[in-house]
């Protein structure tokens, strides 16, 4: 399924981003997220005539365009009862669903690193290693339509899919795509305009090659912030330094781990269910030793019967004895314990609860932050 923007003259005249403003209802080849499971997220441009095919069941297009996003889509198929959510597109969700061509900088740290560098609407920004967009969606939606987004890439497919993804997605007013080393050849934007960003992320190998060239394209009147984004402690070691003989301040370094939280049920136990429960096993135990010393008892009175009965010949079927199975009391099994209880179920009682995931989300990379002020104005009128 193509995803790309279609190539028609007059919708793209009047196109807007559907990750900075919000709008109610599918348009036809609007961009729309199918959720088919928490990690499963197809992109697509519902087209009539064109139908999304998954092991859930077919999904025609065609029921999609107008539907309100948000929606659970039931499938065409009458063999396939499954059913889809229809999304709006949002750079946390496009994370999840995009084709990935390097590390990506996920929600946590995303939402983090904009907190930090003070990114609002109308900020200007210097990205350098745009990789597969993520985070560029994310300043996107942040900056919005008067702000700015200049992102670099050095590796030249990397960058023509970025560029290609971001006009797609209506993002070229806001975000100016360039190809170039900024480690080697520094800042240089494709586009005719002067850079004077107030915050800077490096997604690099190598950010202290890139932090010297810096200067020339950042805010002198105001302070600047900067994030490397780095996955080594010694990255971090040689990024710190550099800032340091720059003159960045306040330099920190973070590590962003998360735990998701969910809401669920938890099933309800009473201490004096617990009791109950422990005398009922106890119970059982003595009934059920009792009702096996009796069969026991049973089986030998009725092998002296067939030994006697053998001694004065063949015993008709009559003069057998077939013990009693033995009759156990229904037990006591207030919380459904070996049974295949569903949370929620009817017959017990429940409680709302929140759960955290059993374990931290694996190291993603370390966040070096610092910021430069301002140069200081001499006496007559030079920076110092």
């Amino acid at each position: 399924m193509d995803i790309n923007k279609p190539n028609n003259t007059d919708a793209s005249a009047d196109w807007t981003s559907p990750f900075v403003e919000f709008n109610s209802s599918i348009p036809e080849s609007g961009l729309v997220l199918a959720w088919l499971t928490r990690d499963n997220t197809k992109p697509l441009r519902p087209l009539p005539g064109s139908a999304l095919h998954t092991r859930f069941g077919s999904f025609q297009h065609s029921s999609m365009i107008s539907s309100k996003y948000g929606t659970q889509l039931a499938s065409s198929s009458s063999t396939q009862a499954g059913f889809i959510y229809l999304l709006h597109p949002t750079p946390e969700l496009w994370s999840m669903s995009l084709p990935h061509r390097t590390q990506i900088v996920y929600t946590p740290d995303a939402s983090y690193i904009v907190q930090r560098l003070r990114i609002r609407p109308g900020s200007k920004v210097i990205e350098a290693g745009t990789g597969s967009a993520s985070f560029t969606h994310a300043l996107a939606r942040t900056v919005a339509k008067n702000g700015r987004i200049w992102t670099f890439e050095f590796h030249e497919p990397r960058f023509e899919m970025a560029m290609k993804e971001i006009e797609d997605h209506g993002l070229d007013g806001v975000v100016k795509c360039s190809h170039g080393d900024v480690c080697v050849n520094g800042f240089i934007p494709v586009c005719d305009e002067i850079l004077d960003a107030s915050a800077v992320f490096l997604d690099l190998p190598s950010p202290w090659l890139a932090i010297p060239h810096l200067k020339s394209v950042i805010s002198k009147e105001k302070i600047v912030r900067i994030c490397c984004f780095s996955p080594c402690m010694e990255q971090v070691q040689r990024t710190i330094e550099t800032l340091q003989k720059e003159g960045w301040l306040d330099i920190d370094m973070v590590e962003v781990s998360c735990k998701r939280w969910e809401a669920r049920k938890e099933m309800i136990r009473k201490p004096q269910d617990a009791i109950e429960r422990l005398r009922d096993i106890k119970r059982r135990r003595s009934e059920g030793l009792k009702k096996r010393n009796e069969r026991k008892l049973a089986e030998e009175r009725n092998d002296e019967a067939v030994s006697e009965a053998q001694e004065n010949g063949p015993a008709t079927p009559a003069e057998k004895h077939v013990p009693d199975k033995p009759f156990l009391p229904s037990e006591y099994n207030p919380w459904g314990k070996g049974k295949r209880v569903h949370e929620g179920e009817d017959g017990y009682e429940w409680k709302e609860v929140s759960k955290v995931e059993a374990e931290l989300k694996s190291h993603t990379s370390y966040l070096t932050f610092a910021y430069l002020p301002p140069p200081v104005q001499g006496k007559d009128g030079s920076s110092e």
